[in-house]
């Protein structure tokens, strides 16, 4: 299947006005802030500059980025710069990939409530892995990880879940030795999915006692604490799935992973396919038969409304660290682990230096490369000032329609 030149800003742009009548009113603060970030993103209304090439004379006008967390041309350099940081944390043992997921009776709450489930989530899921990490039974270590929050599945529909990446190993209770796990298992996923079910639900009534949680439309109902018994009797009744890969070997392989985890959105532009009829059509991954590739079509405002599902609330944080590796103490405690390992510590010399020379070893491309005579490079002459700076009051529409068919084009 063939890229295409769509984007998310697209369709947003287009059928804005369509969404806006089906599901304006459940329309949050941050969804609607996620919104106008993604369509204004790289136009005239952030601003810019032209650059001129050093060699033929060519004239590039580039806008500036939204940088929101949720916009897909927003992440390379920020996933660039963010794995560079990593490379120098990892330690020469392998590394193991578990992940933690809700049953889906839940996801309705964890959409009206999703500071509060996102983040009971995480405590879940950091008290499971300490608590059989310590177990003698199993490793009986002090362990360190990472944790990124992912809540959307291929399809785009809410289905929060946590990706844990797990150095295989810790620190003994004394901490004067690295206690190695076995080279093909980690930990045990029933014991894990157990636990955490456990622990998660008592994290879930606590909060409903505090009168924490809100429940709006279809969940209204439980709001009734007998209805909510019920509801925390059947998710105890079921199976909760606690998935654990094969581990990794090899620094290089645990970054190439990371990078594909980390700086994730719901849904990145080259897996839009078109736009029309009022629908848009996207490649999907089907997990659950063989990792088969499907294409899904939904109504512009549908696909809408499930890409703002996973706009998290502003400020929170959706990657984690625990134990050693915590913000606190990373350095001194990594430290530490790489003395018991005989590991000498990698260093970086990539923060000294501006962010187009990083960019370039980063990604092996020349941003400032000239596109017409692959020799010169582009040299910034003019900056062009956002549009609420170049209008006091709004400007006509024609004008906007004059600056929009002018060279200084809203989208490149």
């Amino acid at each position: 299947m063939g890229r295409s030149n769509l984007e998310v800003a697209d369709i947003l742009c287009k059928y804005e006005g369509v969404f806006h009548r089906h599901f304006g009113k459940s329309l949050s603060r941050e969804q609607y802030r996620t919104m106008r970030a993604i369509k204004i993103c790289r136009t005239a209304e952030l601003g810019g500059h032209i650059d001129r090439c050093d060699n033929c004379g060519h004239e590039v006008i580039s806008y500036n980025s939204c940088r929101n967390r949720h916009c897909p041309k927003c992440q390379s350099l920020a996933k660039a710069g963010w794995l560079e940081a990593r490379e120098t944390e990892l330690l020469s043992v392998d590394y193991f990939h578990v992940v933690f997921t809700i049953p889906e009776t839940l996801n309705q709450i964890a959409l009206q409530n999703k500071r509060e489930v996102y983040d009971m989530l995480f405590k879940a899921v950091a008290k499971t892995l300490f608590t059989i990490a310590d177990d003698p039974k199993h490793l009986g270590a002090k362990i360190g990880f990472m944790a990124v929050l992912h809540t959307w599945g291929q399809n785009l529909l809410l289905h929060p879940h946590i990706h844990c990446l797990i150095p295989g190993g810790g620190l003994s209770p004394d901490g004067n030795k690295w206690i190695s796990c076995r080279k093909t298992f980690f930990l045990p996923v029933r014991v894990l999915s157990r636990l955490f079910r456990r622990l998660f639900l008592e994290l879930f009534v606590k909060a409903f006692n505090r009168d924490q949680l809100k429940f709006f439309g279809k969940t209204s109902h439980l709001s009734n604490p007998e209805l909510f018994s019920k509801l925390i009797e059947k998710c105890f009744k079921t199976e909760w799935v606690v998935y654990a890969k094969p581990p990794f070997g090899g620094a290089e392989k645990v970054l190439d992973y990371l990078g594909r985890y980390t700086h994730r959105i719901a849904i990145s532009n080259n897996r839009l396919l078109r736009m029309e009829d009022g629908k848009v059509t996207f490649t999907w991954r089907n997990y659950q038969h063989g990792n088969k590739l499907h294409t899904m079509t939904l109504h512009a405002e549908e696909f809408i409304r499930r890409f703002l599902l996973h706009v998290i609330p502003s400020g929170f944080m959706r990657i984690r660290y625990f134990g050693f590796l915590c913000n606190r103490q990373r350095a001194r405690k990594l430290d530490h682990c790489r003395g018991l390992l005989h590991q000498t510590a990698a260093k970086s010399t990539l923060k000294s230096m501006d962010w187009k020379t990083r960019y370039e070893l980063l990604t092996g491309k020349e941003v400032d490369l000239c596109p017409s005579c692959g020799k010169g490079h582009m040299v910034t002459f003019q900056k062009l000032l956002p549009l609420r700076f170049l209008f006091v009051r709004p400007p006509p529409q024609r004008a906007l329609n004059d600056l929009k068919t002018s060279k200084f084009q809203t989208r490149l």
